[in-house]
């Protein structure tokens, strides 16, 4: 036969009152040790879900934050390439103005005598600053006569009058600001200025004659390294629009409608911004190297050589900054908004971690509360249940 022990009523009620108090004894003393109150879909399956479905956004935008900050480093690459490519525009402009600011000068006198021909005349073909020109010598002209025909043809090229009389009268001066150079040693000797080596034509298509030793021009090899020095501050700016990269995208080297960054805000890319590169090269800008071709027209006379081409060169350089300044401009409200949104993005991971906190954990100050007062049931329990067991112990001692 099976045997059972029987309780009475109250020590069964105070049996159940401890059995409770353990089971909530465990549960807080779980709470405290993982600091869930929702640990499993068993202990609140709406809160359980809720809360995971909140920390599973949270997640994928703490990932899309990666790919924004990425995104802000790119474009504050483009603006740090952007700001150093203007200072090089700069330079290149200082260096064309210098260049405008040297002067191209011719000077020297003949050492002989101007050749007056008796018969016929003689013509004598000039180039200033490239550009060719002619006077005519006639049998009855004087130096006087010759030297005004002289000036009327240069001066229509901008060099002013540049030939007078030396002291004695008798010889040519020249004090030019332009470079002149004779088309041949004939129209050289017949001015009567010494001879230069025959040579190709520092500009110009025609072949020119040597420069006379008699005549010393200046400006035009100063220029020309202040064009070769343009030059480099050309390529110096190709390849810091180049090297304006950051994790294998770069905005400044091409304005291709492949070229552009994207940049998604939400886990589904329904929010998003894309930034169009742009072409921040020398060939972007329209900037061309300065060479002997170089100018309005491809006639040689380059490498800074005429005023005018220094002038739309630096009309250039200001096209090219306003444009870099432009671009910058975009570049910049373009990082205004990604920072915002990374911002927001980093209150909105906080939001919903926050959210799903509430959810799930526990108030350890309430269950270190809880697990005092339990502790203090679980002691007058068993005080009742020792109560309750006094009767039976009377009893017992009469049968002793």
């Amino acid at each position: 036969m099976s045997s059972q022990v029987t309780l009475s009523a109250s020590t069964r009620q105070n049996l159940l009152s401890l059995q409770d108090t353990a089971a909530l004894t465990a549960t807080t003393q779980n709470r405290l040790s993982t600091g869930k109150k929702v640990s499993s879909a068993l202990d609140n399956p709406v809160n359980f879900f809720t809360a995971q479905s909140l920390s599973n956004r949270s997640s994928d935008l703490g990932t899309l934050l990666d790919s924004i900050s990425n995104g802000v480093q790119t474009i504050q690459a483009a603006n740090q390439g952007l700001t150093s490519i203007q200072k090089l525009v700069d330079s290149a402009k200082s260096t064309a103005n210098q260049a405008l600011s040297t002067q191209i000068t011719t000077a020297g006198t003949a050492k002989g005598s101007v050749a007056i021909p008796t018969t016929g005349t003689t013509t004598v073909t000039l180039y200033v600053n490239g550009t060719s020109t002619t006077a005519s010598i006639a049998t009855t002209d004087t130096i006087d006569t010759v030297i005004k025909s002289l000036n009327t043809a240069v001066s229509a090229l901008g060099a002013g009058n540049a030939f007078s009389k030396d002291t004695a009268g008798t010889h040519l001066a020249v004090s030019a600001s332009a470079d002149i150079e004779f088309a041949a040693t004939a129209d050289q000797t017949a001015l009567g200025f010494t001879t230069g080596t025959a040579v190709a034509a520092k500009y110009g298509t025609a072949s020119a004659a040597g420069q006379s030793s008699d005549l010393t021009v200046s400006g035009v090899a100063e220029r020309s390294k202040l064009a070769a020095q343009y030059n480099s501050l050309l390529t110096q700016i190709d390849q810091l629009a180049k090297d304006s990269s950051f994790n294998g995208v770069n905005l400044l080297n091409s304005s291709s409608v492949n070229n552009k960054l994207h940049i998604a805000f939400n886990e589904r890319d329904t929010s998003n911004l894309d930034i169009q590169g742009v072409d921040a090269t020398s060939t972007g800008l329209s900037l061309a190297a300065i060479t002997s071709d170089s100018g309005t027209s491809p006639d040689g006379k380059g490498n800074f050589l005429l005023d005018a081409n220094i002038k739309s060169t630096l009309t250039g350089l200001t096209n090219a900054s306003s444009t870099l300044r432009s671009n910058a401009s975009t570049f910049g409200s373009n990082l205004s908004v990604v920072q915002n949104r990374q911002d927001f993005t980093k209150n909105i991971i906080n939001v919903l971690q926050t959210g799903s906190s509430n959810l799930t954990d526990a108030d350890l100050n309430e269950e270190a509360a809880n697990s005092q007062a339990l502790t203090t049931r679980q002691s007058l329990g068993i005080s009742a249940l020792s109560l309750a067991n006094q009767a039976q112990q009377g009893i017992l001692q009469l049968l002793r």
